[in-house]
C-alpha cells in the first residue's frame, strides 16, 4: 500500500492553480523556512466570491498537494465558505494524509485565512476576530525561525 493516496500524488504531480495573481485582493503567507514548508495564497474577490485563487508553495509533496486541493475547494465560493474550510476537509478531499504530514493541511487552511484577513484589512471591512487564530501548526511552531 502506498504512503500517499492517488489524489495526493495527482495534486503533487499536476498541481492546480499554481502561480501569482498580480494586484491580488488578498495575499496570505504562512509557514516556517526551518520546517521547510511555506505557502502563499493569492485571492481575487468579486462581490464576496473568490473568482480566482493561486498559490506558491515551497515544501514537500504533501504541502503542494494540500495547497492545490485547498485552492480547488474555495475557487468560485463565497468568502464565508472559504473561512469555514478546515484542514481536515482538505485532508479528506485528498483521501487522507499520513499523520506526520497533517501539518501541511493546517498550513493550507491558515494561508487561506491569512489571505482573507489581508483582504478584510486592506478594504477596512469588519470581521469576526475569532475566525482568525494564531498559527496552530505545532510542527512549524516547534521550529525556531
Amino acid at each position: 500500500m502506498s504512503l500517499y493516496s492517488e489524489k495526493v500524488m495527482d495534486h503533487f504531480k499536476h498541481p492546480r492553480n499554481v502561480g501569482v495573481i498580480e494586484n491580488a485582493d488578498g495575499v496570505g503567507e504562512v509557514g516556517n523556512a526551518k520546517c521547510g514548508d511555506i505557502m502563499k495564497i493569492y485571492l481575487k474577490i468579486d462581490d464576496g466570491i473568490i473568482s480566482d485563487v493561486k498559490f506558491e508553495t515551497f515544501g514537500c509533496g504533501s504541502a503542494i498537494a494540500s495547497s492545490s486541493m485547498a485552492t480547488e475547494l474555495i475557487k468560485g465560493k463565497p468568502l464565508s465558505d472559504a473561512l469555514s474550510l478546515t484542514n481536515k476537509a482538505v485532508a479528506e478531499a485528498l483521501d487522507g494524509l499520513p499523520a506526520y504530514k497533517m501539518h501541511c493541511s493546517v498550513l493550507a487552511e491558515e494561508a487561506i485565512k491569512a489571505a482573507i484577513l489581508d483582504y478584510y484589512t486592506k478594504n477596512h471591512l469588519p470581521y469576526d476576530e475569532s475566525l482568525f487564530r494564531e498559527s496552530s501548526c505545532a510542527h512549524c511552531a516547534d521550529k525556531p525561525e
